[in-house]
């Protein structure tokens, strides 16, 4: 217990916890940033080529098809052998495979895929006669898009960054173990392999309130962007 207080205590800790929250916030902020421009179209083009009774105003019954179990398989990769296959193409776009910026690329194309059925998914529950209506006043299939869907469907897109950001955060936590940097990794290198449970509990406890304020955020942007429909 005396060790733990004297951990607690110590000056160069919470130094290090400083350092590694801004690595994951970093990490976190940019990763979301690239997910959603690659996550955004790939959703859209899932609900528009979805059939009718789905809401697809280009019903393209093959394409959607081919599309979706492409987003499933990425989906279903986990984490740590996603960054572990895309090393090289972090070694080549950054310079090197371990560090932050490093794990931004494979947390990026790991959230990309759950931000694509987020956004399908919530484009999906945009009322299907507001669509109707704007066909009728002759609306074009990208103003239809841009104008109807994308912000009838805001209030659920918001609450869907937020689940994306809060999955980040996650990962980010996991790539700690392959030299990731940020929370995940001070946990690791100094609270597991160092037997220092006071580095384990402030990232754990770090990583929580993140998470909690992330959270308050999303829930009430979403709840004022329903406020103003």
């Amino acid at each position: 217990m005396m060790e733990f207080l004297q951990t607690f205590l110590d000056g160069r800790m919470w130094s290090l916890v400083a350092s590694s929250t801004w690595q994951t916030i970093i990490m976190v902020f940019l990763s979301t940033i690239f997910s959603m421009i690659l996550g955004l179209p790939v959703g859209v083009l899932l609900h528009v080529t979805s059939s009718e009774e789905q809401g697809g105003i280009i019903p393209l019954p093959a394409f959607y098809s081919v599309l979706s179990r492409i987003v499933n398989i990425l989906r279903s990769f986990p984490f740590i052998i996603l960054m572990i296959v895309l090393m090289p193409l972090s070694r080549l776009i950054i310079g090197t495979s371990i560090g932050t910026m490093a794990t931004v690329i494979p947390l990026s194309i790991a959230a990309a895929p759950f931000v694509a059925r987020i956004i399908e998914s919530s484009l999906k529950e945009v009322d299907p006669g507001v669509v109707q209506a704007a066909k009728a006043m002759g609306s074009t299939n990208w103003q239809i898009i841009l104008k109807v869907l994308i912000p009838e469907a805001l209030p659920s897109l918001a609450s869907g960054v937020t689940l994306t950001i809060i999955n980040l955060i996650g990962y980010s936590a996991m790539a700690g173990a392959i030299g990731g940097g940020g929370l995940g990794d001070l946990a690791i290198r100094y609270g597991y392999q160092r037997f220092s449970p006071a580095y384990m509990v402030c990232a754990v406890v770090v990583i929580i309130i993140m998470v909690e304020l992330i959270q308050f955020i999303g829930d009430r942007i979403s709840a004022k962007l329903i406020a103003k429909r």
